[in-house]
């Protein structure tokens, strides 16, 4: 079995491992054929993973793989972490042998568990799962994604009706008290 040099390094000096203790997300995958087992931390700040940590149990393909989606991930936005794919972290390795592609190389899978544990508390509480990202004059629906006017209400195939901050006119939660965008606070006496 021929590993490439970027992977030994990764094996031999694993970037990233540990534990966030308030992580924002947790993802853990296992292979019960390999009993390779990955737990990803994340740490969240702007809509950007802030930090990363990871722990693995496993071959020294799964350390290297996961050292590998840490280091592609730190400082990523969500939407940019979230198109890591298994693949293009093999690629980035310098690949992998085939049959480390199956058990080994479930790093992205994690962090995308991570990110999915993180987006999920925020849906718990009530609070929008990013911020709107800009794109020369739209916006992304706080909800689903789904490209809208920055300036108007709307109705999404997520279902979420929006207003327009009194400040900023971007959108919002209809039961807002602050701005996501610019801070105005919208309720009185908050």
């Amino acid at each position: 079995m021929q590993y490439s040099e970027t992977v030994m390094d990764h094996f031999r000096n694993p970037r990233n491992v540990g534990v966030i203790e308030d992580a924002d997300g947790v993802g853990e995958v296992g292979n019960p054929v390999c009993g390779d087992m990955m737990t990803f931390y994340i740490k969240i700040k702007d809509n950007r993973l802030e930090d990363v940590k990871f722990q693995t149990f496993g071959c020294g393909a799964a350390i290297a793989v996961s050292s590998m989606v840490s280091d592609m991930a730190k400082g990523k936005t969500i939407e940019e972490a979230l198109k890591i794919t298994n693949k293009s972290v093999a690629e980035h390795l310098g690949g992998l042998p085939k049959n480390k592609m199956h058990c080994s190389n479930l790093g992205a899978d994690a962090l995308h568990k991570a990110i999915e544990s993180y987006q999920n508390k925020l849906k718990s509480r009530g609070k929008p799962p990013a911020q709107p990202e800009e794109e020369g004059g739209q916006c992304k629906c706080l909800y689903c994604g789904e490209t809208m006017d920055c300036q108007l209400s709307a109705l999404h195939k997520c279902k979420v009706t929006l207003k327009g901050c009194p400040a900023c006119q971007k959108p919002i939660r209809p039961d807002a008290d602050n701005c996501p965008n610019c801070g105005h606070q919208i309720k009185e006496g908050k």
